[in-house]
């Protein structure tokens, strides 16, 4: 049965190739917010969503997990009547459009990650581990985090409205929640093999998600798959690097 929680979202465009773009875990749809403007609107139609406990969601109750985000996504494409679709998605992101693959991989047309959680998880280290654990009380914490996955030298200003977006558009108990998800659960056996194209695009001032770790998950499992490695952005090529991120989305997404 249907549920009656929709996905809140933004719709863009009317090009008949239909693009869902699904945000990380520190922030809400917001984090596409410098790609916006600027992206192919008449050969694509994209979809930019908000999770359970993010941005118009925040309130929404829920399990807070990836197989979740992902149950919401298929729903919202029902909603729309789009019956085949690609799929974006950032860090977290990444996590939740390869959970829609494993649970309707007939729908989906293309796959793209950008920094993208694998399907296996992240492990880290005790200390590590604690530093993200905490963050959804320790907004110091998110600006460790945001720092560190950008190569240490971006713009402080920068750092501090991302950690204030991020507070203000996540709910912290579902924040804590989806960080167990997204690191914790290993669900690459469901993905492997999967026939889809698949590009993972990465950023060399990122030292956690990097183009050696896509290597070794994205690029193992997926025999379609690619791998964009971007030199001047980290974590964030939205933010860092919009138009060469536009550039190496749209082309793999119309080849």
């Amino acid at each position: 049965m249907a549920s009656s929680f929709v996905l809140p979202h933004t719709l863009l465009g009317d090009g008949p190739h239909r693009v869902f773009a699904v945000h990380g875990w520190l922030a809400d749809r917001g984090a596409f917010a410098a790609v916006l403007p600027d992206l192919d609107t008449r050969t694509f139609s994209y979809a930019v969503v908000d999770l359970r406990g993010y941005g118009e969601a925040r309130r929404q109750p829920g399990r807070y997990t990836t197989a979740e985000g992902a149950a919401d996504v298929l729903e919202l494409a029902d909603r729309l009547g789009w019956d085949s679709f690609s799929l974006v998605g950032h860090s977290m992101g990444g996590s939740v459009v390869q959970r829609v693959l494993a649970a309707a991989p007939g729908r989906v047309r293309r796959l793209v990650g950008v920094s993208p959680v694998p399907a296996s998880g992240l492990r880290m280290p005790p200390e590590q581990w604690e530093l993200f654990a905490e963050a959804a009380d320790r907004p110091a914490n998110r600006r460790v985090i945001l720092d560190s996955t950008t190569g240490g030298n971006r713009p402080a200003a920068w750092l501090d409205r991302m950690v204030r977006q991020s507070v203000e558009r996540s709910d912290p108990r579902a924040f804590r929640a989806w960080f167990d998800s997204w690191a914790g659960e290993d669900f690459h056996t469901e993905i492997k093999g999967a026939d889809v194209p698949a590009l993972a695009v990465t950023g060399a001032l990122d030292p956690a998600l990097s183009a050696d770790l896509m290597r070794r998950t994205w690029l193992s499992w997926f025999p379609r798959g690619a791998l964009a490695d971007l030199p001047g952005a980290g974590h964030y090529a939205m933010d860092e690097t919009p138009l060469q991120l536009i550039r190496t989305v749209e082309d793999f997404l119309r080849a």
